[in-house]
């Protein structure tokens, strides 16, 4: 029997921008990468990379700081409260509830990002009418670049 590394996002992608953490969404898809970088196995991820930053400016902690808690090997939970206690700026649950929707629900703000998703689901999933945010463009392109077809 084989199993995962769930380090290794060359072999597999990150948890969905959706997953929460604390409410937060992004957080957990953050941390998978940041542990892949840790032991060299982040593809063609980055972090942090756009969305992380969203979530690090949001809270307002600074990246490689989350990085190297990261790399003590804390678990999810344990990251969760160092954020919680670090973090310059410490919202209500309303205020991350209200974020984490935001963010679930936003779409491209420019012509020119519109034009950007549309190109990328042409080529990810030509017949797929239903991809309209950034989060549904993130999840697409995380499954087929890992054999999915769309």
């Amino acid at each position: 029997m084989s199993t995962i590394n769930i380090n290794d996002l060359t072999q597999h992608s990150p948890r969905s921008p959706r997953s929460r953490l604390g409410g937060f969404v992004i957080l957990p898809r953050s941390l998978d990468k940041a542990r892949a970088k840790a032991v060299g196995k982040l593809g063609e991820y980055v972090y942090p990379g756009p969305l992380d930053k969203r979530f690090l400016e949001f809270v307002k902690i600074d990246p490689e700081d989350l990085y190297a808690e990261v790399q003590t090997g804390k678990g999810d939970g344990e990251i969760l409260e160092w954020i919680q206690q670090n973090a310059a700026y410490k919202p209500a649950p309303w205020e991350i509830a209200q974020w984490s929707a935001y963010n679930e629900a936003r779409v491209p703000d420019s012509i020119q990002a519109k034009e950007r998703v549309l190109s990328a689901v042409t080529k990810l999933a030509p017949k797929r009418a239903d991809i309209l945010t950034g989060f549904d463009l993130l999840e697409l392109d995380d499954y087929v670049s890992f054999g999915g077809k769309a």
